[in-house]
């Protein structure tokens, strides 16, 4: 297995996975599924902490996962969800920024519970809080931003018995999401929700692939960014992301 430091993480990345690492220690899975693990940022952190396994439909990010996660013992599928063995069911399946991305999430992560052993559960990431919708979330291809009792909502019409919801981002997630809302604007991009499905596709493949930092500045990011992941803690229901944790009955 490689002894390479793992990718580089965006800042806002770099918050998420504060609240990611915490209930993946606490849960300490024998084995895990990630389900649009994008370029495996976060799957080459997980890969060496049990049986690993991702996919990713995207080909582009799809390679740069393989040479990550495989790198850190781990393995990628270029494929959806439809491609892990059949039989296979993990300790915790994880999906982090994907259901936003899909108009019907309920059917999916339905669809994804499959995957998970009786007792097990479920780690998800999306962008919080509708009202926060911007020109980046159209951009990159999201239907809908969420609240935590739609995360919750979200788990039980799934069949799964919600544990946690965290609302993560406090405060430097508000100038982070602005910055990222200047970037779409110059782009031309309004805040115009949905599009053909064609065109949300394609903004979609490409999500995981903007502002993606260079190794150098990703070490900087992850020095500067340490203090925020902790003040975030202070004000847990404010923020710009929420992780929501949940159960498969058994």
């Amino acid at each position: 297995m490689s002894t390479t430091p793992p990718a580089p993480l965006p800042p806002n990345a770099r918050l998420r996975w504060s609240v990611v690492d915490a209930a993946v220690r606490r849960l300490a899975p024998a084995s895990i599924l990630e389900i649009g693990c994008g370029q495996g940022a976060f799957g080459a952190r997980l890969a060496p902490r049990a049986d690993y396994l991702a996919v990713e439909p995207d080909p582009t990010s799809y390679a740069v996962a393989r040479r990550r996660i495989e790198a850190a013992g781990g393995r990628v599928l270029n494929s959806t969800d439809d491609g892990v063995p059949e039989g296979r069911q993990v300790d915790l399946l994880c999906a982090f920024e994907v259901l936003e991305h899909l108009e019907d999430d309920r059917s999916a992560l339905r669809s994804w519970v499959r995957h998970v052993r009786p007792g097990g559960h479920v780690l998800v990431s999306m962008p919080a809080f509708q009202e926060r919708f911007n020109p980046w979330d159209t951009l990159v291809g999201h239907y809908r931003r969420y609240s935590p009792d739609q995360v919750r909502e979200t788990f039980t019409a799934a069949g799964l018995e919600p544990v946690e919801v965290t609302v993560y981002g406090w405060p430097l997630g508000y100038a982070l999401e602005g910055v990222r809302g200047i970037v779409a604007k110059r782009k031309g991009v309004g805040a115009e929700h949905g599009g053909p499905a064609d065109d949300m596709a394609q903004r979609t493949a490409g999500s995981g692939r903007i502002l993606q930092p260079k190794a150098l500045v990703g070490t900087a990011v992850s020095a500067a960014t340490v203090p925020f992941t902790w003040l975030q803690r202070v004000r847990p229901t404010a923020g710009t992301g929420v992780v929501g944790l949940a159960r498969v009955p058994s």
